[in-house]
């Protein structure tokens, strides 16, 4: 039977290849980690199947149906009892620490990818659900390849070896035993089919919760002035309500479920019971022997009860992978070295054109524009000219529908692509600042910069106050600059951008936030840098009287 047919992937857009091919991929940095947790669960089962020869010795050996010292017996059950703990102390070592530096690796690795895809301007996931796929989804999938994949080799060598035992000991047990597992099958062939469809809604409400919470605390100041906050809690209340309804179903068919399975395993235990009373009670067998049957039989039952959880785990795992999969959709953005430009370089643009795919107006209409190298630009135009989206194809962000956009110096001229975005700056509007320090959020612009440079960039920017505050650079702040007013938050944001360093820097009315004499005195000591090709996005008059040449875009 196909895995596409067992899995019920008829309504997956991968296909069963495609998603065992991926957790392939993704169990190769794992392997470490899977091969200590086989090779504990091996010890593991020698140490289990030997307690119950161990046990059933000792009680032969007390009723007098073997001979032997009691106390030997006894020690060596001690001895069993000792490795078993060792084992299960090792292995919750080996989940918790290599299991944690499995997810985290994981992750990274998906950041990483994440941020190299192309950047689309309309991201097609909301963050919440991007994180949640990126924190739950990733523990699924990391603990199914290190741990469940690697234990059910082990449930296997318990089940075979408790079978194999069990037969040496009575044939006819062994076979009643293990002869109802295929209807148990069956069953969970029903069971997966369900369970696929519960796990996927649930999984996708929970997104939609985490996406509401982090949005709704992450806009906290405009939903109380607005005055929503009853309607926020209420949009809250209904998805969870969706979310608690889809796990109530899940839930209740995963109780049915098991109710059915262990009601199969309980009679299955009863009658091995029965059987081996029977036979005790004809002297055929010792009680050592009938203790040892009860033992076995639960050792068969325990990995075949083992073996019926793998359904469900299959469906977590392949809903989990196909979760993560789509985050890689995105393509890839151009990779390559930094094409760095001897300053001063300039930037010109050659019937540049640009439509979103919603839109029904080109955005950029064949603009073509020169901005000569160490020159001062103003880009005006109204909202939604068309300015934003030429910050985005020069930071090569997005890419031109027609014509060029180019750098150039005086040894020639390349296009504009992520290779050429290392010779930029960017300060975009509003707070950009992170939670951290002020330290943390300069060495943004340059991870090797000293006290000494930081403390010019701040000068420059006209971000003196960092120097009166208590704890002057390592002064930290919260999420987006909280702590911090407006104005001191944007002049941060442009010492960073001075720590960078790069020939052109790109100002995206970097200086709203200001008072006049402030604003004038930033302007000074940006453009007293000679070599740089400045750009402003701006309304404010007092910016564009600083400019060499003004660019209309919309007009």
């Amino acid at each position: 039977m196909r895995i596409r047919k067992l899995l019920h992937l008829s309504g997956s857009k991968y296909t069963a290849r495609q998603i065992a091919a991926w957790l392939w991929a993704a169990w190769r940095g794992n392997r470490r980690q899977a091969a200590v947790n086989a090779l504990l669960g091996l010890l593991g089962v020698v140490v289990s199947l030997g307690s119950v020869w161990a046990v059933q010795r000792a009680i032969d050996m007390a009723a007098g149906a073997r001979q032997g010292s009691i106390y030997w017996a006894v020690a060596v059950m001690a001895v069993l009892v000792l490795c078993d703990f060792g084992i299960h102390i090792v292995r919750v070592w080996v989940k918790n620490v290599l299991g944690i530096k499995a997810q985290n690796r994981m992750q990274q690795q998906l950041l990483d990818r994440l941020l190299r895809s192309e950047w689309r301007g309309k991201e097609a996931r909301h963050s919440g659900d991007v994180i949640n796929r990126l924190e739950f989804d990733v523990n699924t999938v990391v603990g199914f390849l290190t741990e469940t994949l690697p234990n059910t080799l082990s449930t296997f060598a318990l089940f075979a070896g408790a079978f194999f035992y069990l037969m040496r000991m009575d044939v006819a047990l062994a076979c009643i035993t293990v002869g109802i597992l295929p209807v148990f099958m069956l069953i969970s062939r029903v069971y997966v089919a369900q369970m696929r469809k519960y796990t996927r809604r649930v999984r996708n409400s929970d997104s939609q919760v985490q996406s509401i919470l982090q949005e709704t605390v992450q806009h906290r100041m405009l939903i109380k002035t607005l005055e929503c906050d009853g309607m926020m809690v209420r949009k809250l209340d209904a998805t969870q309500s969706k979310l608690r309804s889809h796990i109530r179903r899940r839930t209740v068919f995963s109780v049915v479920s098991q109710l059915i399975l262990n009601a199969g395993f309980s009679l299955g235990y009863l009658v091995a019971f029965l059987w081996s009373a029977l036979r005790l009670y004809q002297h055929a067998i010792t009680f050592g022997a009938m203790t040892a049957f009860l033992q076995l039989v639960f050792r068969i039952q325990g990995p075949a009860r083992d073996l019926t959880k793998l359904a469900p785990a299959f469906v977590g795992v392949f809903t989990a992978a196909e979760r993560l999969m789509e985050l890689e959709e995105m393509p890839e953005e151009e990779q390559g070295s930094a094409l760095v430009m001897e300053a001063p370089c300039g930037i010109r643009l050659h019937g540049v054109c640009y439509r979103y795919a919603d839109g029904d107006r080109m955005v950029l209409d064949h603009l073509s524009f020169d901005f000569p190298p160490g020159t001062c630009t103003a880009i005006l135009g109204e909202t939604g000219a068309g300015k934003t989206t030429l910050v985005r194809i020069l930071l090569a962000l997005m890419r031109p529908q027609a014509g060029r956009a180019e750098l150039y110096d005086e040894n020639g001229v390349r296009d504009i692509s992520p290779q050429t975005r290392c010779n930029f700056v960017y300060v975009p509007q509003g707070n950009t600042l992170l939670s951290g320090s002020i330290r943390d959020n300069l060495q943004l612009g340059n991870p090797k910069a000293t006290d000494g440079e930081m403390r010019e960039a701040l000068r420059k920017a006209c971000a003196d106050f960092v120097f009166a505050l208590p704890r002057g650079l390592d002064t930290t702040t919260a999420e987006a600059g909280g702590g911090l007013s407006e104005g001191q938050a944007q002049r941060i944001a442009i010492a960073r951008a001075l720590l960078r360093n790069r020939s052109i820097m790109l100002l995206d009315e970097a200086t709203s936030a200001l008072d006049p004499d402030t604003e004038k005195q930033l302007l000074e000591n940006i453009l007293s840098t000679s070599g740089k090709t400045v750009l402003f996005i701006t309304h404010r008059p007092a910016v564009m009287a600083y400019c060499d040449q003004t660019l209309r875009i919309g007009g």
